[in-house]
């Protein structure tokens, strides 16, 4: 378990985090907005279906599918980046693909079975999406049941994430714990382990509706008054230095991962929420890690960063028997990514934790960026490559 560095008066330098793209930092992410998926032309790609949008429209090519696998291409001729979602109902996500910038094309390949759905682009990545009815029809078993292998993925994968689901829910009462009695600096030093489990886990309970925002809100997420949650806490903790009124929020906090940890039990997991889950999380370490805009406060991304990427790697692995079989080179690619973006986290260890984000040069930020990048776009075709067309 790594333990944050205590807190000095003498970090070297600030990196702001923001949710508003500025100058400087909105820089070490472009390159990623372009490598994490296809930047073709065209708006299909093997047979896919293409979504056409803009700021103002989504526009799939047809509003119905066969069951199975299925790949959409957003084709982004819009102004704003732009994010894809597939939505069951009740809003569950079946997948999704962030970060399509203008002119870019991305694909997302999913496992659907019969029923109906809805495509939701998101220009400005916020808000219900503009929304496209899509219904599935036919007979189709899961990926899994096609080749056994991918079925030995799934079940492994379930027993890590339901693994570390128990795990954030016992660290959480821990920190909860701390903040209720008022006790500043314990908090402080339980905060970023807290959360490492969540980080490895959270496409999945991304998908379980709206307990992603009342765990993991950043403040102007969401209003005010229904601000809580770890960042809420986190503000406390580092900016006003003291926990008063932050009891409930605690409270509040473990009633909802202890909500996670059931959902995930309970979780219908693909092969597709593996690969798809992976790359959602080495985006989410591109637009939120490595820009410092996640831990705003406390400093604390490299417990994130770190967490992220052991998700995705977690997600990988027990892929990968099938990829070595399809697509050596794409295994080959993966594990060399993988391991130069940890080496490149190793660097800054210190002691039983990490460096703090703010004390890293821009060099140093760039550098890590530059490895993500590298890995992220090859993580972006796991999914295609190892589910059967």
């Amino acid at each position: 378990m790594h333990a944050p560095p205590p807190e000095t008066t003498t970090r070297a330098r600030h990196l702001p985090g923001r949710r508003v793209i500025g100058v400087g930092v909105a820089a070490l992410p472009l390159a990623l907005l372009a490598a994490c998926g296809s930047s073709s032309s065209s708006g299909s790609a093997s047979g896919g279906i293409a979504v056409e949008a803009n700021d103002t429209t989504c526009a799939p090519a047809t509003s119905t599918g066969v069951a199975g696998t299925s790949k959409f291409t957003i084709k982004n001729a819009g102004n704003k980046v732009t994010e894809l979602y597939v939505y069951a109902p009740g809003d569950r996500v079946v997948g999704e693909v962030e970060q399509v910038g203008p002119g870019i094309s991305r694909d997302l390949t999913v496992e659907l079975q019969p029923g109906s759905y809805e495509l939701a682009c998101k220009p400005g990545g916020s808000g219900d999406g503009i929304r496209a009815p899509f219904t599935v029809t036919g007979a189709a078993a899961p990926a899994a049941g096609a080749d056994p292998r991918l079925a030995t993925a799934v079940a492994q994968y379930r027993s890590f994430v339901i693994a570390q689901s128990g795990e954030l829910v016992t660290r959480t009462q821990e920190f909860a714990a701390a903040v209720q009695a008022g006790d500043v600096e314990r908090a402080k030093t339980l905060y970023p382990t807290t959360r490492e489990p969540w980080e490895r886990v959270e496409p999945v309970a991304e998908s379980l509706g709206d307990l992603d925002p009342k765990i993991d809100a950043r403040e102007g997420d969401v209003p005010a008054a229904e601000w809580g949650g770890f960042h809420r806490i986190e503000k406390a903790l580092w900016v006003d230095k003291n926990l008063d009124g932050m009891a409930p929020v605690a409270q509040a906090l473990v009633t909802d991962v202890s909500a996670v940890k059931s959902g995930i039990e309970k979780a219908d997991l693909t092969a597709s929420n593996l690969g798809n889950g992976a790359n959602e999380l080495l985006t989410e370490v591109a637009t939120g890690k490595v820009t410092g805009e996640e831990e705003r406060y406390s400093h604390t991304d490299l417990w994130d960063f770190t967490a992220n990427v052991d998700g995705a790697k977690q997600a990988y692995l027990p892929l990968r028997p099938v990829l070595l079989d399809r697509n050596p080179a794409l295994a080959q690619q993966l594990d060399t990514q993988f391991a130069a973006v940890e080496s490149a986290l190793a660097s800054f260890e210190r002691g039983n934790g990490w460096e703090l984000y703010n004390a890293l040069t821009p060099e140093q930020t760039k550098a890590l960026a530059d490895r993500v990048d590298a890995l992220a776009e090859p993580l972006s075709r796991l999914t295609a490559a190892v589910l059967p067309a």
